[in-house]
């Protein structure tokens, strides 16, 4: 069977800081005919568990616990079965959104999840959020950022529990060593490539945030 990814755009708001805001978030499902992962459960529990449909689902993995990528996790749990993994670091966000339902496990730096084919290492990559991750497969030659890395330069910095020198570390020394035809595949909006990034950290750096 093959491993592959599929992609499903949900729709809410993102709330931080006495702000709202209307988002999309990108819903990854990494796996094959009888199993799979989910990396980041946003806003719609039963459109991602359709997505799922009748196969397994191992995990629901947080890239971080902003409320817009964990919203629907314990309702996909509930409806799935599968355990929550978040990074410990991140706990303090995730009892701004689910203060009675903590996560199943904690995420760890170096820790390989292993579903249908897929090798999905945890890089820890603190910036965007205390306890933010990204997974990297080579085998797949993708690695899901979450709100670290998009295309045009890493996550917003201005708010609470985000610094901006802690992200670009992050970015330079975690995910711009990569593979630079790594797909760099996001929390929101499109897809693109380390190599398409690497080039533009002294822009990112000198633009400040």
């Amino acid at each position: 069977m093959t491993t592959r990814i599929e992609r499903l755009v949900t729709a809410g708001q993102f709330t931080l800081d006495g702000g709202t805001w209307d988002v999309e978030n990108n819903v990854w499902i990494v796996g094959d005919e009888r199993e799979v992962i989910v990396i980041d459960a946003a806003h719609d529990a039963e459109a991602i568990a359709a997505a799922v449909d009748d196969r397994v689902l191992k995990a629901i993995i947080c890239t971080h616990a902003h409320n817009d990528h964990i919203d629907a996790a314990p309702a996909l749990a509930d409806l799935t079965g599968a355990k929550i993994w978040l990074h410990p670091d991140d706990l303090p966000l995730w009892k701004m959104t689910h203060p009675d339902r903590a996560p199943d496990n904690h995420l760890a730096d170096g820790m390989v999840i292993e579903t249908a084919g897929a090798d999905l290492t945890v890089l820890h990559t603190p910036g965007h959020a205390p306890g933010a991750v990204c997974l990297y497969d080579p085998g797949l030659g993708a690695v899901f950022t979450g709100d670290t890395l998009f295309k045009g330069g890493p996550g917003a910095t201005g708010r609470s529990y985000s610094y901006f020198p802690t992200i670009i570390d992050s970015v330079r020394d975690r995910l711009l060593t990569l593979p630079p035809e790594t797909k760099v595949l996001t929390g929101h909006g499109d897809p693109t490539t380390i190599g398409a990034e690497a080039p533009h950290l002294a822009e990112w750096i000198a633009r400040g945030h």
